[in-house]
Order: C-alpha cells, then sequence, then structure tokens
C-alpha cells in the first residue's frame, strides 16, 4: 500500500511539474524562449543523468574497494543482489568520518554503492545490511531516473522563469510585465523547488519500505537510521556546492539543519521513517 502510495504521489508531483512548465509559458507567452529553454534543460540533465555516479562519487572522494579489500561488505551486497535477481553493483568508501551512505548509477548494471567509513564503524552488520536494502532499492526503483527527470522540469521552469523578462506577454503586446515577471522569477523556482523536494521525499520511504522488503528486517534499517541521524548531526559535512547536489542521494541528510531549513529538506523527518519501519515490522511480527 505505501510503495502504491508513494508511486502514485510520485507520478502527480511530476505532472504538476509539467503542469506548471505549461502555465509559465502561457502566461509570458514565448514559444521560442520555452522551446529553447527545454532544450538546454534537457541537455544539462541529461549529461548528469549518465554520469551522475561520477560526479557524486568524486564529491565524496569515493575510491572503489574489491572483494579481497571488504569481504564482509561484498558478501553483503552480492547477497541481496542476488536475492532481487540484479546485477552485483560496484562498491565504494568515501574516507569521511559523518556516518552516510548512498548509490548512484541510472540503471542496476551501471548501479554504485558507497558507504562512508564512518558508518562502517558505527553500524552492526545487521544493521549496515538494512542501509545496504535501503540503497539498492533506490537504484531498482529507477530513482535516478526519476530524480533527473525532475531536476530537468525544474530547471526549465527556473530558465523560463528568468526568461520572463526578456519575452513578450502572452496579451500581445511586446514588452514584458516587469509585476509578472518578477513573480515568475520569484514563485516558479520556488513551486518547483516545492514539487521537487515533495518527490524526493516520497522516494525516501519507498525506498525505506522496499528496502525493508528485501532484507526482511525492517527493524536493522530503523535501527541503523536513529543511529544515522545522531551521527550525521554530530559530525555534519560541509555545505560544498558539490555536497549539496549529492546529499538528496544519501540515506540520511548530512548537513545540519534545523527550524525553517528543515522544511525544504529533501529527506522526510527521520522521527517518521523509524516510526513507518517500526510499524511495518509489528504488522509483520517482527520482534527487536
Amino acid at each position: 500500500m505505501h510503495r502504491f502510495r508513494n508511486g502514485l504521489k510520485t507520478a502527480v508531483l511530476l505532472a504538476a511539474l509539467s503542469a506548471l512548465i505549461i502555465l509559465i509559458g502561457g502566461v509570458i507567452g514565448g514559444r521560442t524562449g520555452i522551446l529553447i529553454a527545454t532544450v538546454i534543460a534537457l541537455l544539462m540533465n541529461g549529461v548528469s543523468y549518465f554520469f551522475s555516479d561520477k560526479l557524486a562519487l568524486r564529491s565524496m572522494k569515493a575510491y572503489p574497494v574489491t572483494q579481497q579489500e571488504q569481504p564482509e561488505l561484498y558478501a553483503m551486497v552480492h547477497d541481496l543482489a542476488v536475492k532481487a535477481q540484479q546485477p552485483m553493483p560496484r562498491l565504494y568508501l568515501s574516507p569521511t568520518n559523518a556516518p552516510n551512505a548512498f548509490a548512484t548509477g541510472r540503471n542496476p548494471r551501471n548501479a554504485a554503492v558507497c558507504c562512508t567509513e564512518g558508518i562502517m564503524r558505527l553500524l552492526t552488520p545487521r544493521e549496515l545490511r538494512g542501509v545496504i536494502g535501503h540503497e539498492l532499492s533506490h537504484v531498482y526503483n529507477r530513482d535516478i531516473l526519476i530524480s533527473s527527470v525532475a531536476a530537468g522540469l525544474a530547471t526549465i521552469i527556473t530558465m523560463l522563469a528568468n526568461l520572463a523578462f526578456f519575452l513578450p506577454s502572452g496579451n500581445g503586446d511586446n514588452r514584458s510585465n516587469p509585476l509578472v515577471a518578477m513573480l515568475m522569477i520569484f514563485l516558479g523556482p520556488l513551486a518547483a523547488g516545492v514539487i521537487q523536494m515533495a518527490i524526493s521525499r516520497a522516494r525516501e520511504y519507498q525506498a525505506d519500505a522496499s528496502g525493508a522488503e528485501l532484507t526482511d528486517d525492517p527493524l536493522a534499517l530503523a535501527n541503523a537510521l536513529a543511529k544515522i541521524d545522531g551521527g550525521a548531526k554530530a559530525l555534519p559535512l560541509p555545505q560544498t556546492p558539490r555536497l549539496q547536489t549529492t546529499s538528496s542521494l544519501m540515506i540520511a541528510n548530512p548537513f545540519s539543519a534545523g527550524g525553517i531549513a528543515s522544511l525544504f529538506s529533501t529527506h522526510p523527518p527521520m522521527a517518521q521513517r523509524i516510526e513507518r519501519l517500526q510499524q511495518m515490522a509489528r504488522e509483520r511480527g517482527f520482534n527487536a
């Protein structure tokens, strides 16, 4: 049920982004500008999609590890990949003490799973297996593709909003309306960002649920999330542009954000994620 709801929510939100593009285009009435912005945005996000794994791994200074170097981690990931009947992803470690993990790659054949050295020290093998299940689910659910599509649509909206000053308005006047342009520049990207954030949160909930199904251990992931949340708050990563791009891929928000800033986080509240997993465990009769 959770998976169906999250899938439906994602479809509705993607449709909302598309509708916002049509609305902005209708208001500013510049077909040529819309076409140019769309082509540029699709090219930008196409490059990002095909090279997302390299960009994310580079931002975390990740290095590849082999079966000989990390036999336990390799066995854990291999076991879950076989269980899911999917290819074995590449494995990486990131030399940071902040506990976190992420998966990237446009499809299962190009997937990579990266764990920080901090999370390797913090979690028990059972908890780490729960995290790996979550990250593999992101790949199997094609979340990188969905995120790329959402980012592409959001970029088109932002570019159209910025072009509002130069494109003619839709009322037949060749001059742009400064008030409309100002509203578009402010409200367009804000609305796109909120919708994109909602898509990301829905995918996190789904990865939690499908990851728990893959490992058959919801409580392991719940316990891991509690530890990771505390560790990430104690050792936040710097909010550099490269890390901000990669942060949405991580299992927990790697930055120190609270108050109003937390409302715009790409990750759902950790307490809600843990409660959902605990409820899932209760429904299936799992014990701690």
